[in-house]
């Protein structure tokens, strides 16, 4: 075991741990050049403040690991869990993996990859499931090469924002 967990199988200089309340800076850090990467460096608006109550409050929202190499954070997961209703089972939605550009080509992020497999594994998921960017074709030979397929006939909706609040306020549906 190393000073921040046990390495990794898949790269032996590599520690994956869980993020902890102290490590929401640089969690944000790496959400901001995961922005960058993905050509849409406004878009991150979650706050210090955001990350501590969804993701260590009484109820986390979220799980986050951190994958470092001698103490440096280089890259991180963040994941939540659904529920599959034809299943009867969880499944794991990582909701994003990003490893720093000067770390990549050192199986970090299939390490990574690894680690949320055992805890899909571990926990009884029947799914581990996430999304590409259609143009990141690096990743999706990646994923492809280690089984993932995509599911091609499923289509990601999206309501936020004002939309979002006026379904909200919508009369034509029951009080929660």
């Amino acid at each position: 075991m190393g000073p921040t967990g046990p390495a990794s199988p898949a790269h032996p200089g590599v520690h994956i741990r869980p993020a902890e309340e102290r490590d929401i800076p640089v969690l944000l850090e790496l959400v901001h050049a995961l922005a960058d990467y993905e050509r849409d460096p406004d878009a991150v608006v979650a706050t210090e403040a955001d990350y501590r109550r969804f993701g260590f409050g009484e109820h986390p929202a979220f799980e986050a690991h951190l994958a470092e190499v001698s103490g440096e954070a280089v890259g991180f997961t963040l994941h939540f869990y659904a529920f599959s209703t034809w299943t009867g089972c969880p499944s794991l939605h990582l909701e994003d993996i990003f490893v720093r550009p000067a770390f990549r080509g050192r199986g970090i992020g299939k390490a990574l990859l690894v680690h949320l497999a055992r805890i899909a594994v571990k926990r009884g998921c029947a799914r581990y499931q996430w999304q590409v960017l259609d143009w990141n074709r690096p990743a999706i030979e990646i994923y492809e090469a280690l089984g993932a397929r995509a599911a091609r006939e499923w289509v990601p909706f999206r309501i936020e924002g004002e939309a979002l609040e006026r379904l909200a306020q919508s009369s034509s549906v029951a009080d929660p």
